[in-house]
């Protein structure tokens, strides 16, 4: 059988500067008919360089240089050459890319789009209803910013599949989209590709959805294809220590929640936790793999002065800006507090034109605690962490935040890049949030320095990346940069929008446990919005369903398995992809 794609020896290199980056190194893979390839590895692995290649996306960058070349349903082409892709490019191959919002052209309806490609309104309507949209002649003549993200996929996908390509390039195509949705689009594309018979290299950082979808696995590391396989092997046994790393990363229900996600050593985060709660230091060598928690010694003055000093030192001058705990009683007390909580928004149409997003919603976040807020898209979730924020006022009800200023409450989006001043550096960036803090009184140079010299250190960036503007980081390091920004001075609560919804597993592990390192060492409470369940058990004391504006069940993270109870919350948690 001759396949559908034959990628062969190539590499791909950016830049005039000698030496060019080399972003992909001499990667070769085959796709048949009827095979789904999955590629997978982190940020910086190469796999969108790769997925954009045999695209024929990278033709018109006059700075990307290739060797190799790529053969699609029997026509050769050159990665970076526009020869032969016109003729290819929307015919033989197709995408489904992760932001349909930025691929559907906004000045046409969705019928409009679609008969340009099948030729008739029948023919369209029944693609529509081929991919499971309900109210098909609704969806024809609606415009992209009319429909929901999930419904803005399937009319992607509806578009992609009616030329009946040879090959589907899927490139995230599920990132955005909250479990649920996620699953059937999952399931659509595989019925679909049984119907046309038509390979597809589906490029994802999710291992939960290549689990899901794919029939191969390729595994891409620094550019260069370090493992591949069956998807049922790669993920049973790996045989690469990199490709181990990204399985022992990734987030299901079975995952522990005393340990680090995707460490060894869990020990050795209690032992630093332990350690900047006490001001005293601790060396990360002497936590063993085999002992417990309670087993782990912090060293004492034995150890050597200037590390001990330089642990101490950073703990003292952090323990000046942290916010002191409220407590009534002898109990903690409450840091955030909804009582029948009612918020809608202008829709048009006067004052009838309102829609309702929340009704009457209670919940309460405590000192120190961390808790998950956990729905679909549309729940309601969001406009509740922006009401907490400050961002939004409630139509009724009543929302407390006791002895809380602007620095006690901070906020880290989904997206870290949307987030960040563009034209100022990270150091800029750090930089201004301490000056503009008033809490601990006047700083000087020095502790401001030394301030923003720590963050970076708490969350794992170089020192070297505070002359370097956002642009130039990769997802995960921005998404660091926001961390970093809202814990240079510890605020009482960290309010955080999905945080981690686009980030591959192993860069999302290492912000999950880094959020956890945080809270449990400067006393931070948390409130998390998330659509997975695996992560919300991961990073929460308690989990908070939602559902179209209401909070329909609470439970505790550590049984949320077997607790959950409501028909829409066991659907959740059967939407976790194991």
């Amino acid at each position: 059988m001759t396949p559908v794609l034959d990628v062969s020896e190539m590499s791909i290199s950016y830049g005039s500067r000698t030496p060019a980056l080399l972003a992909v190194s001499d990667v070769s893979f085959t796709v048949d008919s009827g095979q789904c390839l999955g590629v997978v590895g982190e940020s910086g692995s190469g796999k969108s360089t790769t997925g954009l290649a045999i695209q024929g996306l990278l033709t018109r960058d006059s700075s990307v240089t290739s060797t190799g070349s790529i053969t699609i349903a029997g026509t050769e082409l050159d990665p970076v050459l526009e020869t032969g892709w016109r003729q290819v490019r929307g015919r033989k191959v197709t995408t489904v890319f992760q932001d349909p919002m930025s691929s559907l052209d906004p000045t046409m309806t969705v019928g409009r789009m679609l008969t340009f490609v099948t030729g008739s309104k029948a023919e369209s309507l029944r693609w529509l209803e081929e991919v499971e949209l309900r109210n098909p002649a609704v969806v024809y003549g609606s415009y992209p910013h009319q429909l929901s993200g999930g419904m803005r996929q399937r009319v992607m996908i509806a578009l992609a599949l009616a030329r009946r390509p040879a090959l589907l390039i899927a490139d995230e195509p599920t990132t955005a989209l909250d479990v649920s949705v996620q699953a059937q689009i999952l399931k659509l594309l595989r019925r679909e590709q049984a119907a046309l018979g038509c390979g597809i290299v589906f490029v994802t950082h999710d291992l939960g959805v290549a689990k899901a979808m794919c029939d191969d696995i390729v595994v891409m590391r620094k550019g260069r294809i370090v493992e591949r396989g069956s998807a049922t092997r790669v993920f049973a046994s790996p045989e690469s220590d990199y490709a181990r790393h990204l399985m022992e990363s990734r987030l299901t229900m079975a995952t522990d929640r005393h340990r680090p996600v995707g460490l060894p050593e869990p020990t050795v985060v209690s032992a630093m936790v332990e350690a900047l709660n006490e001001n005293r230091a601790v060396d990360e060598d002497s936590a063993a793999p085999d002992a417990t928690a309670s087993e782990v010694a912090v060293p004492d003055a034995t150890e050597p002065p200037a590390v001990t000093a330089e642990w101490e030192a950073k703990a003292l001058l952090w323990s000046r800006f942290r916010p002191e705990p409220a407590v009534r009683d002898g109990e903690p007390e409450a840091i955030l507090e909804f009582a029948g909580v009612s918020k809608s928004f202008h829709t048009g149409g006067g004052r009838r034109g309102r829609k309702p997003v929340l009704f009457s919603v209670s919940l309460r976040v405590e000192e120190r605690e961390s808790v998950a807020l956990v729905g679909e898209s549309g729940s309601g979730k969001s406009t509740i962490l922006r009401i907490a924020a400050g961002l939004e006022t409630a139509d009724s009800g009543s929302v407390r935040r006791p002895r809380l200023h602007a620095d006690d409450i901070q906020v880290i989006f989904q997206d870290a890049g949307a987030s960040l001043t563009p034209w100022l550096t990270v150091g800029q960036l750090l930089t201004e949030r301490v000056r503009n803090s008033k809490r601990g009184g006047a700083k000087s140079r020095a502790e401001i320095d030394e301030l923003v010299g720590v963050a970076m250190d708490r969350v794992s960036l170089d020192r070297e990346l505070l002359r370097s503007k956002p642009g130039l980081l990769s997802g995960g390091q921005r998404q660091r940069v926001a961390i970093a920004r809202a814990i240079v001075i510890p605020p009482a609560i960290l309010l955080c929008d999905e945080p981690t919804s686009a980030l591959d597993v192993s860069t999302a592990s290492t912000v999950l446990n880094l959020l956890n390192l945080l809270r449990h060492s400067l006393g931070i409470s948390v409130l998390f919005v998330t659509h997975d369940l695996a992560a919300a058990r991961v990073i929460s004391d308690r989990i908070l369903v939602i559902s179209d504006g209401r909070i329909i069940e609470s439970v505790l993270s550590e049984d949320v398995g077997e607790s959950v109870s409501s028909d829409y919350g066991r659907r959740l948690l059967d939407a976790v992809l194991s």
